[in-house]
């Protein structure tokens, strides 16, 4: 079924009206008004609140959002800190390239805007990780500026309410709900209002069980008239992720400390600290004596291959991603390939301390489990 235009069909001002009043009369009794970037909706503590929230459930974000305040509790302060540290405190909450943002925000709104944010559209788009709706959501939430968000809650309770056919992801679905955004975005209440569409989709409106009987618009919803509230929005079109393999190397010192390694700056776990990857060329596996070979070239290292240990798997938006640990007892080091920015020898007893991706973490976890002088 072809999309709608974005301009077509749009709703009349009654319609939006009593669509507002509706949303804003249930958010008063129903909306969440505890939550921590709630109780000081401050430019900055909206910014970061939202982007991570990106693609994370609320009750997952608190806790690291609560942290994160705490130690860096302005713009200034998040420019002031290392990436390192930022990502840090990040880990865990994945989609790490948020967290490089955020830090490359707050430099350039030390830098360029006086170390507050800019309360313009424009201008807060201008900041790298920041989208036309999470600069609406900032200006919404944090000035009570007229500005409307379209973030996934509120596409999906925008696609149910008016019945708007295809997946949200392509173009033209994309136009249209934006335009239906706007439309219902009154001129007062801004911020209890955005606060109000966003909570619907989170609590009433949801993906896969919506309460609509306790849906405040659900009289004039188009998807619910024709009991087709599950077809509402389409989903994305099936497709296989593709599989990819690595070797990452386990390689303990006679100190009981393992090398790590900085992963670039772009790509997956960027800017994080790893396990090295044996990357031969055109393989990801490699016999024993290739992988000691490149040890030996690679990081200047004698090593004594100890085993494989069971494969784990981690899946990405786009691929999944089949982890091969290899351990190895480093015999001596055979030139100085340290460096200090890019690889160092660590204590496990210490992973809680660096900025981890998340499954070079467990995994360095379940082995100092299983051995105690690890």
């Amino acid at each position: 079924m072809e999309a709608h235009s974005a301009a077509a069909n749009l709703p009349t001002a009654e319609e939006t009206a009593w669509f507002s009043a509706r949303l804003l009369h249930w958010y008063e009794h129903h909306g969440r008004k505890d939550l921590p970037w709630q109780q000081h909706p401050s430019p900055y503590h909206v910014w970061v609140s939202e982007i991570m929230l990106q693609q994370t459930q609320v009750n997952t974000v608190i806790p690291y959002y609560e942290r994160f305040i705490a130690r860096f509790p302005g713009p200034d302060a998040l420019a002031a800190a290392p990436l390192d540290e930022v990502l840090r405190h990040w880990a865990g909450l994945g989609y790490y390239a948020r967290a490089r943002n955020l830090h490359k925000a707050a430099l350039l709104i030390r830098d360029r805007h006086g170390g507050c944010l800019p309360l313009e559209q424009q201008a807060l788009e201008a900041l790298p990780g920041i989208g036309r709706s999470t600069a609406a959501a900032i200006l919404a939430l944090a000035a009570g500026r007229r500005a409307a968000i379209l973030d996934g809650n509120v596409k999906r309770v925008l696609a149910r309410y008016h019945a708007v056919p295809g997946w949200p992801g392509q173009a033209e679905v994309n136009r249209r709900l934006w335009a239906l955004a706007e439309r219902h975005t009154p001129a007062r209440g801004i911020a209890a209002y955005t606060q109000a569409i966003m909570d619907l989709g989170a609590m009433v409106c949801t993906r896969s069980r919506p309460v609509c009987d306790a849906c405040p618009v659900a009289a004039r919803c188009r998807a619910r008239a024709t009991d087709a509230v599950h077809r509402y929005p389409h989903p994305r079109p099936r497709r296989t992720l593709p599989l990819r393999h690595t070797t990452v190397l386990i390689l303990q010192n006679d100190r009981h400390e393992i090398l790590l390694e900085r992963r670039p700056p772009s790509g997956i776990w960027g800017g994080l600290w790893s396990l090295p990857e044996y990357a031969a060329p055109g393989t990801a596996s490699g016999d024993e004596g290739d992988i000691a070979a490149w040890c030996r070239e690679i990081l200047g290292c004698e090593v004594e291959i100890q085993g494989m240990r069971p494969p784990m798997r981690h899946t990405f938006t786009h691929f999944h991603l089949d982890i091969r640990p290899l351990q190895a007892r480093v015999l001596r080091c055979v030139s100085s390939v340290m460096e200090a920015e890019r690889r160092v020898w660590y204590n496990a007893r210490q992973i809680q301390r660096q900025a981890l991706a998340a499954p070079i973490r467990r995994l360095l976890q379940s082995l100092f489990t299983i051995h105690e002088r690890f």
